[in-house]
């Protein structure tokens, strides 16, 4: 990477793509942040458009002509290396209740900037996805390899679709597509997930703590620290052919959502009661438990530094104090 070169970071002004701008920066990386703020804040990346180097370009990234206009902006600024795409619709119980949401926010975005991308000769591109697009498995423990994907949300079928579409990019002009497979991802700065609910639901009623699901739930965590240090060591590293698919996530089998509102609790409010619900599902959609395969990641000779019920308990306290608690 040259001076002259530039990131594109879609969805950078989100959780996970604020933490990556923070990492590249530290890279000494130019980057243009696109985001239309629908999940990401400005106060996410505040502090680093003080910095020559960082550009924002506030767009639907659903929109061809806005799309159009990105390319266009970031090219007058360097020539584009790569993109990072980060941006979709995270809420999966908002895609059930309208599944246009996922098909805008998740899929056509990537779409979009595939059509800009071929016009303008970039050759990389880096794909958020994610567990949801492999269904339910059970006790199965799910490896890149597992299949048929049959994901249960609009979510990950959007997330799946986009996957699809990337290889045939790949067939058509990308060189290199990398595909990093979520697991539940914690950390700040935070703005949904289980955490972040938790904590908002006991600042609205501090007696009780009502829970979607019967606790039972169980999945894999990761700290946002460990996964864009996995994301990094994955884009960093040869590979033979075109497109790269990895699990990333922790080397245990998680925790449960009930540990997960115990220690919420603990932190916020030791008085509050938790009310549990009767289904092992919290909603249409969510898979109830999972178990990741990550030895993939680990061949590559990466480790993450907590494990899950480290990076929740790491977690709470970061979101805690992210509301001044």
């Amino acid at each position: 990477m040259n001076s002259n070169s530039v990131i594109l970071i879609c969805g950078g002004a989100g959780f996970i793509g604020s933490n990556l701008v923070n990492r590249f920066l530290s890279l000494g990386s130019n980057i243009v942040i696109a985001d239309n703020y629908s999940r990401g804040s400005s106060l996410n990346i505040a502090k680093y458009l003080a910095n020559p180097a960082v550009h924002f370009f506030e767009v639907d990234l659903s929109k061809r002509q806005n799309v159009k206009n990105l390319f266009q902006y970031a090219a007058a600024l360097g020539d584009i290396c790569e993109v990072w795409h980060l941006a979709a619709n995270s809420d999966i119980p908002l895609g059930v209740e309208n599944p246009d949401v996922d098909h805008k926010d998740t899929f056509l975005t990537t779409f979009e900037l595939l059509i800009e991308m071929k016009k303008y000769g970039i050759k990389l591109f880096n794909f958020a996805s994610s567990s949801a697009i492999y269904g339910d498995f059970g006790d199965l423990r799910i490896s890149e390899n597992s299949g048929p994907l049959l994901p249960i949300s609009n979510y990950g079928a959007m997330k799946l679709a986009s996957e699809a579409q990337l290889s045939a990019a790949a067939e058509d002009f990308l060189v290199r597509v990398n595909i990093f497979r979520f697991p539940n991802v914690v950390g700040v700065p935070a703005t949904h997930g289980v955490i972040f609910d938790f904590i908002n639901k006991l600042l609205l009623d501090p007696s009780t703590l009502p829970v979607l699901g019967d606790g039972t739930q169980q999945k894999a965590y990761l700290h946002v620290e460990d996964l864009i240090s996995a994301m990094l060591t994955i884009h960093d590293r040869d590979i033979e052919g075109k497109v790269e698919v990895v699990n990333i996530g922790p080397i245990d089998d998680g925790v449960s959502v009930k540990f997960i509102a115990e220690k919420v609790v603990e932190r916020i409010n030791s008085k509050a009661k938790i009310i549990y619900g009767t289904s092992n599902k919290g909603w249409v959609g969510d898979v109830p438990k999972f178990k990741y395969s990550v030895d993939k990641l680990l061949s590559y000779g990466w480790s993450p530094k907590l494990n899950s019920e480290e990076a929740i308990i790491k977690a709470i306290d970061e979101i805690a104090l992210q509301f001044e608690i």
